[in-house]
């Protein structure tokens, strides 16, 4: 299945082969002040994701291992990239809220989810994560 999405403005757009039929959803603090919310990602890897209107694009290293892509004429929170080498180096998680048709995807997987207000749930059984989980797995080591 593939997968196409863009963000508000419509200055960029991307099309996604091979598209899985799951996203993650993190609850960090980082997540939720860059999305306004919850951030719910739609995980690709880099060679899958093509972009139009490359120039509209703008990132933020906002650790030492990702860096957060977003539109730079409408503010459209695009993607978080792993920027860390290692095996995950390079794998996007596309903005759930940016795909055209959202049909047919469900949750998996929650991150950070010690971070979680209690203002929100999901519903459904998923993959979840603590924080210290997450950065055991995916941080590089110091």
């Amino acid at each position: 299945m593939d997968k196409s999405g863009s963000c508000l403005c419509g200055a960029v757009s991307y099309n996604i082969a091979n598209a899985s039929d799951t996203c993650g959803i993190c609850h960090c603090d980082m997540c939720r002040k860059w999305s306004g919310g919850v951030y719910i990602g739609y995980q690709a890897a880099a060679d899958q994701v093509s972009f139009n209107g490359d120039e509209h694009i703008t990132t933020y290293a906002s650790s030492d291992w990702a860096e957060r892509g977003f539109c730079k004429t409408c503010g459209t929170s695009l993607f978080y990239r792993v920027t860390a080498q290692g095996p995950h180096h390079g794998q996007l998680h596309i903005g759930f809220g940016t795909l055209d048709d959202p049909s047919d995807v469900r949750a998996n997987e929650e991150i950070f989810i010690d971070q979680k207000p209690d203002s929100y749930s999901f519903a459904g059984d998923t993959h979840k994560m603590t924080a210290a989980e997450v950065f055991a797995a995916f941080a590089p080591p110091d």
